[in-house]
């Protein structure tokens, strides 16, 4: 996903190298193989030095799927603890996937469908479902259920539109997610 979803990125070999979104990836995945492994004290420190250099503090214990990009610059980016995030989402800088601090119960982070786009600044907070194709828009504060394929914006976010399936061409990345999902989307669709 980080190759076919950044401009900046012309071949793997470049990606591979230097970007950092990528980097912050790898990382999460060895951290969250040591968590599984019950190392958790290893897994804290890669999460720690994970959080200083790529500023991409992602929790060991979160269940993170493939395909996953984050932002060439990777700043600012939360992912808490029992958060959960499928296949081929698109996390931009500054998105935080937390809790709102109230829930009484262990699992109090967002669950993010597949093919999910958050946008720049956009925050998720509490044990709700963001549903498989949603788009949520920079500067977004979410605290409600995303039902799948909204568009939702605005503090609190509320939803704006749905995502057109007959046009994709917004960016590489949207052009990449329409093709590989379009039938399962528009099943979605009919069932709204």
């Amino acid at each position: 996903a980080t190759k076919s979803a950044s401009s900046i990125q012309n071949n793997m070999a470049m990606a591979c190298l230097f970007h950092k979104g990528l980097h912050a990836m790898v990382c999460f995945r060895v951290g969250h193989g040591l968590w599984k492994k019950g190392r958790t004290g290893l897994a804290y420190y890669m999460q720690s030095t994970v959080s200083s250099k790529y500023s991409a503090d992602i929790h060991p214990a979160a269940k993170i799927g493939n395909g996953i990009y984050l932002n060439a610059a990777g700043g600012g980016i939360v992912i808490g603890e029992t958060a959960v995030v499928g296949n081929d989402v698109c996390i931009l800088q500054g998105v935080t996937l937390g809790g709102t601090g109230t829930e009484k119960l262990s699992d109090r982070h967002p669950k993010v469908g597949m093919g999910v786009i958050l946008h720049e600044g956009s925050t998720v907070l509490g044990n709700i479902p963001v549903g498989d194709g949603a788009i949520v828009m920079p500067k977004s504060i979410v605290t409600k259920p995303v039902p799948p394929l909204a568009r939702v914006s605005g503090i609190p976010a509320r939803i704006v539109g749905y995502r057109d399936l007959e046009q994709f061409a917004e960016n590489e990345m949207q052009v990449h997610l329409g093709i590989k999902y379009k039938q399962q989307w528009q099943q979605l669709q009919q069932e709204q």
